[in-house]
């Protein structure tokens, strides 16, 4: 007898236990890290030009008038430079010390989770990013050297930092959703990303303005202490079969290693690859815009005031929630691989815009165009986190913070180069630029939809011309 239509493949089980949905779910946590991330950044280089200038002489009273928004023509102040390099340096030396630290910690804690569980995972880098605001704050009061800060961010790059409060709490979505609905979990996590990051930046700045740097470093503190907290005292454990793990072992790193070179099915070994490959390019873009955005609103012809730059940081922070939104909204009609390419769509038009912007309400319009710019990076999540088994999620998200590291420091370095070399021909040529490369990352994403469609539709065609049994 002819064989019908097989169905679609049903759901694997779901191992007893492992997934029962908590009482709190992790988003608070990442909100509150978050938040405590984003005022020490940008307050931590602001202390430090401060600081730096003025055991140089140099005073920013008088570089106001004369370095504010002109053509580009002024004679630049040789001791603004030197103070400039300083503390660029200084930012360098703490980004590198931290990552390269984390590096190492997070594929040994990432991995050590999908054994002993999410919160241990959880509880010691937020308890090392409190560490850290700790000695920043010892550093403001008691004028020490700003080397502190080196330490402080290595000490709390040995617990793992904020990449293995990312990679935790992307595991235990993972270990906490279904398959079905993990695609809007992530994103959920990533809106709260940029919620955090737009009251950090904007109520930071004002604060600092009106009654400087300890005040909001306390509260960046107290944050990074509450998430300690949240995760020992009210955070549920994900991962129910638990089983005793040394921490301090090479197999760790070797589960990490195994992710791309062993996987359980064969073709998922180049789906990693180029997922990976996909989500590096997508969060460069996405870093190195966002350090330029100031820089570019800063300068002729646009010279915003520091009102409108608050408007335009709160404008593209918003671009998290109103991607939510539109990713909620475009499940019920595409497949997830076509909502993150109308979400790249969204992305390359608002910054080729944006290249172009003379005008304020131009380029707020470019703002605006970004409404679905972080509609793809929970997908490319979720797919990736569809690759590997229940008990390699926190190997996977480990190394996709690493990954996530490593996307920083590119950025700032190949954005920062390339915004001054091409002053002289198009201010804002590095947004095209960015505009160009999230090209690869559509064609990534939309060449393994059509492969997996064809593998789908060709083992559809051979099960229903196979012969059954009656």
């Amino acid at each position: 007898m002819a064989a019908m239509a097989a169905p679609p493949p049903a759901e694997p089980p779901v191992p007893p236990g492992r997934r029962r949905p908590s009482l709190l779910g992790v988003e608070p946590l990442l909100f509150l890290a978050t938040v405590s991330l984003g005022l020490q950044g940008p307050l931590a280089t602001q202390y430090l030009w401060d600081r730096l200038g003025a055991e140089h002489g140099y005073s920013d009273r008088n570089s106001t008038d004369s370095a504010g928004c002109g053509n580009g023509n002024a004679t630049a102040d040789p001791l603004r430079q030197e103070v400039e390099a300083l503390v660029s340096h200084w930012n360098l030396y703490i980004n590198l010390g931290g990552f390269f630290v984390s590096l190492f910690s997070v594929t040994l804690f990432g991995p050590w989770s999908d054994s002993v569980g999410r919160r241990p995972a959880l509880i010691l880098p937020a308890a090392g990013m409190a560490l850290q605001t700790a000695i920043y704050l010892l550093v403001m009061y008691l004028e020490l050297h700003v080397a502190f800060f080196l330490l402080g961010r290595i000490l709390s790059g040995l617990t793992g930092d904020y990449n293995l409060i990312l990679a935790s709490c992307f595991s235990y979505v993972a270990d906490t959703s279904e398959r079905r609905a993990r695609t809007f979990r992530v994103a959920i996590l990533e809106a709260c990303l940029g919620t955090a990051g737009m009251v950090a930046s904007i109520g930071g700045g004002q604060w600092r303005k009106a009654q400087g740097y300890i005040n909001p470093f306390w509260l960046a503190f107290a944050a990074s202490l509450a998430a300690t907290l949240y995760a020992a005292v009210f955070l549920r454990e994900s991962v129910k079969q638990k089983k005793a793990a040394k921490l301090f072992t090479l197999s760790h790193y070797k589960a990490v290693y195994r992710l791309y070179t062993a996987p359980e099915h064969p073709s998922s070994r180049w789906k990693l690859a180029l997922y990976s490959l996909a989500f590096f390019l997508i969060v460069t873009v996405h870093f190195g815009a966002k350090d330029l955005y100031v820089l570019y609103e800063l300068g002729f012809p646009l010279c915003w005031a520091s009102d409108l730059i608050g408007y335009g940081s709160a404008a593209s922070y918003l671009a998290y929630l109103s991607s939510l939104a539109g990713l909620r909204l475009l499940q019920l009609c595409l497949e997830d691989t076509w909502v993150a390419e109308i979400g790249l769509i969204s992305n390359i038009a608002g910054l080729v815009v944006i290249s172009l912007a003379t005008t304020t309400p131009l380029m707020f319009t470019g703002y605006g165009i970004l409404f679905l710019s972080m509609a793809a990076t929970p997908v490319i999540r979720s797919k990736l986190s569809k690759l590997v088994s229940e008990t390699e999620q926190g190997a996977l998200f480990a190394s996709v913070a690493c990954v996530e590291g490593l996307c920083s420091l590119v950025a700032t370095g190949v954005f920062n180069s390339l915004y001054p070399a091409t002053l002289h021909f198009m201010r804002g040529f590095p947004f095209l630029f960015g505009a160009i490369l999230l090209l690869i990352p559509a064609a990534i994403l939309g060449w393994i939809q059509i492969w997996d469609s064809r593998h789908d539709y060709n083992h559809f065609q051979d099960a229903s011309l196979s012969p059954t049994k009656d």
